[in-house]
């Protein structure tokens, strides 16, 4: 089985780039097609066949790649990827936008529909950092996402199987595709993180300060409610932050892993107030043993347990996260059922969950291909079908 994998861009390690070295710790042999490549915030594919685009020797595009869609849709249209069975996109922009032959499976991993196009551009708008150039962008934005959301509508029909992340991002597929998808939860390494026997009676936030992860509620709540929080992370939100925050509120800018592990196994809880189409965070603070306070969205409803590891708020305000913080009990919660929830998520889950499925659908795939049609000929090209798309659910998807 030749694999090829394709990713947006490799400008940074974030959430969806961890996902994408999951994916080569798979398929180690499988080329790497991307719009840009930055080696050095990569030094784990050193040695990887990276294939990148015209965009990587166009100036400013390894770090101002977001202002290019029109052209990274290009770029990835022209990859010529005939010689794979198949294609494994990693994908939540165009990187699903690759033409493939009728005979290679394309299976695409996706984080969402691409945000800026679907789930409206007006809160981008409001993004101090395009300064002067807000006129000029609420005048374009209108005609230019129109042309945008077809690309990418498009796109989306080339794909033959979708996975997504989680249920949540599963009906924004349907929802803007009107595509099923399969859900297998992305990798969380929780072999760095451990319960301690050890705990502080501060809260936790952690993560990067930027508008919608709505660090504002848990400053201004606990601005209110007097008790310690620690920030860990830094952002455009920083400097507004710390001028809003009293003295019971520590900003602690970006840690390494061995001090955030320990942030996280002494906290009394992790605060998490934003919707996430995801979240790893619960997941690392669980991990260490610690319970959740979380907004009731998104993805944190299909990792935290209400009651057995963590407690939800209803509304995302701070008057209702205060009220919860105010009736929250940590000693309820026990650290090693906290844990064992976090680890039906661990990477060794994904890789084996994503490798079946992939195997799977390839197998059908063919068997499909060969399958004779009325009057004895074979078919072209035969639909996957609904078992095809029900190939294999991940592990803690059964389980959540």
């Amino acid at each position: 089985m030749r694999v090829a994998l394709t990713h947006d861009w490799l400008t940074n390690l974030a959430g969806s780039e961890r996902v994408l070295l999951t994916l080569h710790e798979i398929y180690p042999e499988a080329p790497i097609y991307t719009s840009v490549f930055v080696s050095g915030e990569f030094p784990s594919l050193a040695g990887a066949d990276v294939r990148t685009s015209f965009l990587q020797k166009i100036p400013l595009a390894k770090t101002k790649h977001r202002a290019f869609p029109m052209l990274r849709m290009v770029a990835f249209e022209r990859f010529d990827l005939s010689g794979y069975d198949v294609v494994i996109s990693s994908s939540h922009a165009e990187a699903k936008g690759v033409i493939t032959r009728p005979e290679t499976l394309h299976v695409c991993y996706c984080y969402t529909p691409i945000r800026y196009y679907w789930s409206g551009y007006h809160h981008y708008l409001e993004n101090p950092r395009f300064g002067a150039l807000n006129p000029l962008l609420k005048a374009l934005l209108p005609y230019m996402t129109n042309y945008l959301r077809v690309w990418d509508r498009c796109a989306a029909d080339r794909v033959d199987l979708f996975v997504a992340i989680s249920e949540h991002v599963a009906r924004r597929i349907r929802k803007y595709y009107r595509r099923e998808a399969d859900v297998i939860y992305p990798p969380v390494d929780t072999s760095w993180l451990r319960p301690s026997s050890h705990v502080e009676d501060y809260f936790l936030l952690v993560g990067r300060l930027i508008p919608y992860k709505r660090a504002d509620i848990a400053v201004q709540a606990f601005n209110r409610l007097g008790l310690p929080l620690k920030i860990a992370g830094t952002g455009s939100e920083l400097e507004s932050l710390r001028r809003m925050a009293r003295p019971n509120v520590e900003f602690l800018g970006r840690v390494g892993d061995a001090e955030l592990g320990e942030l996280y196994s002494r906290c009394a809880a992790l605060v998490f107030p934003q919707e996430e189409d995801f979240g790893i965070v619960p997941l690392e603070a669980m991990a260490a043993g610690r319970p959740v306070i979380a907004y009731r969205a998104g993805g944190a409803l299909e990792t935290v347990v209400e009651g057995e590891t963590g407690v939800f708020f209803d509304r995302q305000e701070a008057e209702c996260l205060e009220e919860t913080v105010r009736d929250f009990d940590p000693g309820r919660f026990d650290p090693e059922r906290a844990r064992r929830r976090a680890q039906l998520f661990d990477t060794a889950v994904f890789k084996e969950n994503i490798s079946k499925y992939v195997e799977n659908a390839w197998r059908r795939f063919r068997e499909d291909r060969v399958k004779p049609a009325k009057g004895g000929h074979l078919r072209e090209v035969a639909p996957l079908g609904d078992k095809a798309r029900g190939i294999y659910h991940g592990r803690a998807a059964h389980q959540a």
